[in-house]
C-alpha cells in the first residue's frame, strides 16, 4: 500500500486511449494543486486506494511517517483479508476515524486485537463476515457510531451472552441493508443497542414488523424501565414485504422514531392495493419524514382529515372496538380535528342541505389533445363516483370521444395517485373540499 500512495504523487502524464488504442495526452484543470497536495502526505486527511490489488499494509512505522494526519481511507476491493493486518493499520494511522472495506474477503476470526478507540466509522459491505465476528470485532472497535454491513447474507443474529445483543454502546447507525432479513424478531434482538438512531434495513424480506412489547421491564444490563428501542430515530424498510397495516400502526410505539421508509412494500403501493400517502401519514402520528419526504404540518392536518372521512365513508362497522382495531388513531383524530358524525337536522331542508353537503374541488384538463383549459372548480356530492366525474369531465371541458383517466394530486407526493376504481366514491377515496383533480386522456 505503501508504493501504491507514492505512486499517486509522482504521476506526472495524464492520458485515454482512442478507439484504436492509441494513447492521448489530456491535461485536467488543477491538476497541479492537486499534485501538490498529494506530495504533501503529512496533510492527507482522505486517501483512496480502492481496486489496486492491495494484499498487505506494509510496515507501520513507515505507514505512519508517510500519512500521519489520515483521517478517511478508502481500501474498497482490494485483497486484504488479515484482521491483523487492519489493526495493524489503525494503530498506525492514530488520526484514522472511517475506513471502508468493502469487497475484501475478510477472514471470519482473529487471535488477539488492540483497542482502537480512533475508528469511528467502519464500513463492511460485501466482506463475508457473520454476526460471530461482528461480536467480536466489537472489543477492538469499541468507539464505532456507524457499521455498515450491507451484502453480507447476515439473516440471524446471535448473542453469545442472553437473547439481546449487548456492547456497541456508542453505536449510532447500523446498515443491514440487503442481507436476506425475514424475521423481524432477529431485530428485535438490537433493542437495547443503548445509542441506536438509525436502523437501515432496506432490500430485505420482511414481511411483518412489530414493537416488541413484551420485553422486561429491565434492560439486559440491570437499567431500570429502558424501553426498546429507545433512542431509535430512523428505521429504514425500503424494498421490503411488509403487507399489513399492523406493521404500520406499530410503528408509532417506537418511542422517537421521526423517519421512516417503507416505499416499495405491499403495504404502500396502491397500484398492489397498498394505501396511498394520506392514509400512511394520517396513521403514522409521530413521523416528520416518510419515504425520504418532509411532512409538513398542512400535509399533515389534510391527510389526517381525508384519512378521517375515508374511514367514515367505508367503515363497516361503528362497534368503537372493532373501530380501534382496524384503525388506532381514528378516534383520537376524530376527536382532535372536531369531526362528528354527520346527523340528520330538522333545521335544513331542500337545496339548502344539500348544498351544505357539497365538496369543494378543483379539476385540472392537461391532456395534450384536449386543448388549453382553463381549471374548473365545482362543488360535487360526496357520493360521486369516479365514473360519474369523468363523465362530468367530458360536460365540463366538452370533450368528446376521449377517454379520460382522473388522477388525485397530493401534498408530499412526487406523482399524482390515478383513481382506478371506477365504483368507489369522493367520500370513500377521502377526497374532500380543496382537493385537486386532474383530468388526463388515456394513453
Amino acid at each position: 500500500m505503501l508504493r501504491i500512495l507514492s505512486l499517486l504523487a509522482s504521476r506526472h502524464e495524464m492520458y485515454v486511449f482512442s478507439t484504436s488504442q492509441k494513447r492521448v495526452s489530456v491535461e485536467l484543470v488543477g491538476t497541479n494543486k492537486v499534485r501538490d497536495k498529494l506530495k504533501n502526505f503529512d496533510e492527507l486527511s482522505c486517501a483512496s486506494v480502492s481496486f489496486m490489488g492491495v494484499s498487505s499494509t506494509g510496515s507501520p512505522e513507515e505507514l505512519q511517517g508517510l500519512v500521519p494526519n489520515l483521517r478517511q481511507l478508502d481500501l474498497t476491493g482490494n485483497l486484504i483479508s488479515q484482521w491483523q493486518d487492519i489493526f495493524s493499520l489503525c494503530q498506525a494511522l492514530p488520526s484514522l476515524e472511517v475506513l471502508d472495506l468493502t469487497n475484501n474477503t475478510m477472514e471470519n476470526d482473529f487471535v488477539e486485537s488492540p483497542l482502537l478507540k480512533n475508528i469511528r466509522v467502519l464500513v463492511l459491505n460485501n466482506c463475508g463476515v457473520t454476526w460471530e465476528l461482528i461480536e467480536k470485532l466489537k472489543v477492538p472497535f469499541a468507539c464505532l457510531t456507524d457499521l455498515h454491513l450491507i451484502w453480507n447474507k447476515l439473516n440471524i443474529i446471535t448473542s453469545p451472552v442472553g437473547k439481546f445483543v449487548q456492547g456497541f454502546d456508542t453505536l449510532r447507525l447500523l446498515n443491514l441493508e440487503d442481507n436476506h432479513i425475514v424475521s423481524w424478531d432477529e431485530m428485535v434482538k438490537l433493542s437495547y443497542l443503548r445509542s441506536l438512531e438509525q436502523l437501515h434495513l432496506n432490500k430485505n424480506k420482511i414481511k411483518h414488523v412489530r414493537y416488541p412489547s413484551n420485553l422486561p421491564s429491565s434492560g439486559p444490563l440491570g437499567d431500570v424501565a429502558v424501553p426498546a428501542f429507545e433512542k431509535l430515530q430512523v428505521l429504514l424498510l425500503g424494498s421490503n414485504e411488509i403487507e399489513d397495516f399492523p406493521s404500520v400502526d406499530s410503528l408509532n410505539l417506537f418511542p422517537s422514531l421521526m423517519d421512516v421508509r417503507i416505499s416499495d412494500n405491499p403495504i404502500a403501493d396502491p397500484a398492489k392495493g397498498g394505501a396511498p400517502r394520506f392514509v400512511l401519514v394520517a396513521r403514522l402520528g409521530n413521523v416528520k419524514i416518510l419515504n425520504g419526504s418532509e411532512v409538513s404540518a398542512r400535509e399533515r392536518r389534510e391527510a389526517e382529515i381525508r384519512y378521517i372521512r375515508l374511514v367514515m365513508g367505508k367503515a363497516e362497522s361503528n362497534d368503537p372496538e372493532v373501530l380501534k382495531q382496524l384503525h388506532p388513531r381514528f378516534a383520537e383524530l376524530k376527536a382532535f380535528h372536531g369531526i362528528e358524525d354527520e346527523k340528520p337536522t330538522s333545521r335544513m331542508s331542500g337545496p339548502q342541505k344539500m348544498a351544505s353537503g357539497l365538496i369543494s374541488i378543483t379539476l385540472k384538463c392537461v391532456g395534450p389533445s384536449m386543448g388549453e383549459k382553463q381549471p374548473l372548480t365545482k362543488k360535487l356530492p360526496p357520493a360521486t363516483t369516479v365514473g360519474k366525474l369523468k363523465s362530468l369531465c367530458e360536460s365540463f371541458f366538452k370533450l368528446k370521444d376521449i377517454k379520460l383517466r382522473l388522477f388525485l394530486e397530493e401534498e408530499g407526493c412526487p406523482l399524482p395517485q390515478l383513481l382506478e376504481e371506477e365504483t368507489a366514491s369522493l367520500v370513500e377515496l377521502g377526497i374532500g373540499t380543496g382537493a385537486t383533480i386532474i383530468v388526463d386522456e388515456e394513453s
